[in-house]
């Protein structure tokens, strides 16, 4: 039998057995679809049959004489198809677009969302107890550079000096909680991992000058974490972990607010640590979808934040950051006061400098494990600080008291060059006799 080159009718036929076999214009599509994907299997993937079915399909095509060229009309069954094709390439899209949900759940092992904070840290203590530690981790920008000859000799940064000054966090941390409190007995401490934990590349100058690419700076900064909340776990017994992305990790070049927490290396780096820790019932990681976290210790209201989406810009050489992280933390007071998250004390690094609270401001500055670098001595010109990070204890009764900047190097002073003298030759004269 030839081709059949008329028009056909897409009235359904019935097999020998009475089941209802594929009409014309069935048969003819599927063809068709053939020739699209280019193989019997693609074209089975994309209708949703299986690759036997689809070539059974072929066989009757063949023995009605119909080819891919056939014309049918059949508009029901093809916008069927077109149905099932285009279910088929949107659950594809959904496979290669997860939502940071499914991700956590299917890829890590977590929870879809975050839990709440725990309980322990809103439950009352004995008030001559010395309440709850709270410390800030930021600003570490793992993997940057930075060398004393173009700080005037002040500070030098890298991978090797990261880890030293990680160690001495962690140690003298430790030291001051349990060794420098009176009735050093807690029910466990606040880990805050505020952003900027790599250097990134979302500037030129540290894509050339970085110390290894952001993959190793991640992998890095991620086993000195698990090491230091495990040696907090070993020490406080529970350790709480509230996570909120800088603007160094991210991975576009200008920054974003869509998307801003998922678009950022940190978001994969915290979910990482919580699936490190995941077993161990000490540790708590609190992972927010909003670039803000939201939290209360012992009826102390906190919002952490990195510090670079205040609302404000401007600083100098004189002012400093006093200036914007005042008018900054202001409007975000009133902001969070519209949608009910009126807080006690906001939480922020991203200034690479120490301001604890007080009555002037309900804000604590992290300083940085950095330090001091080539930018804020050239382009800010603002004073010499040491790497620190912030260490203070909220009490039940009094919020916060004993507020520590935990120094990660020791203070370092340039060598004076010696400066050219002139003598007069009377004085020459009286030294040669």
């Amino acid at each position: 039998m030839g081709a059949r080159s008329a028009q056909h009718t897409h009235v359904r036929r019935r097999a020998h057995n009475g089941a209802v076999a594929w009409t014309d214009a069935e048969l003819v599509h599927r063809l068709q679809l053939i020739e699209q994907y280019g193989s019997t299997a693609a074209a089975a993937r994309a209708v949703g049959v299986s690759d036997s079915t689809l070539r059974n399909s072929v066989r009757e095509a063949r023995a009605r004489g119909l080819t891919a060229r056939s014309r049918v009309v059949d508009v029901e069954h093809v916008l069927r198809t077109k149905l099932r094709v285009a279910e088929a390439e949107l659950a594809a899209i959904r496979r290669e677009n997860l939502t940071a949900e499914e991700i956590r759940k299917h890829i890590y092992g977590l929870a879809e969302m975050t839990p709440d904070p725990p309980r322990w840290i809103g439950q009352k203590r004995p008030s001559r107890a010395p309440g709850v530690p709270m410390t800030i981790w930021s600003d570490w920008h793992w993997g940057e550079v930075v060398r004393a000859s173009e700080v005037g000799g002040v500070n030098s940064f890298n991978r090797a000096v990261a880890r030293q000054r990680v160690k001495r966090l962690v140690d003298v941390t430790i030291d001051l909680a349990v060794r420098h409190m009176v009735r050093p007995q807690y029910p466990g401490i606040v880990v805050c991992l505020g952003g900027d934990m790599i250097s990134g590349t979302i500037h030129e100058e540290l894509r050339e000058t970085n110390d290894g690419h952001v993959q190793q700076s991640l992998l890095e900064v991620q086993e000195q974490l698990a090491m230091a909340l495990t040696a907090m776990a070993d020490t406080f017994g529970r350790v709480f972990v509230p996570c909120v992305v800088g603007n160094h990790g991210r991975m576009s070049m200008k920054p974003r607010a869509k998307g801003r927490v998922y678009e950022s290396f940190e978001w994969n780096l915290y979910c990482q640590l919580e699936r490190y820790f995941r077993s161990d019932k000490r540790l708590q990681f609190m992972i927010p979808s909003e670039s803000d976290a939201y939290f209360s210790v012992l009826g102390h209201r906190f919002l952490l934040t990195h510090g670079d989406a205040l609302g404000v810009k401007g600083g100098d050489g004189i002012i400093g950051a006093i200036g914007p992280i005042t008018r900054g933390a202001m409007k975000v007071g009133r902001s969070e006061a519209q949608i009910g998250r009126d807080f006690d004390t906001l939480l922020m690094g991203h200034w690479h400098l120490y301001i604890p609270r007080g009555d002037a401001g309900n804000v604590i500055v992290n300083g940085s494990l950095k330090g001091y670098d080539e930018y804020a001595r050239l382009f800010l010109r603002v004073p010499y600080s040491r790497p620190s990070q912030a260490l203070w204890f909220v009490h039940q009764d009094h919020g916060i008291t004993a507020q520590w900047q935990v120094y990660l190097e020791d203070a370092k002073r340039p060598a004076r060059p010696a400066w050219v003298s002139w003598q007069s030759r009377a004085h020459e004269m009286r030294l040669a006799a």
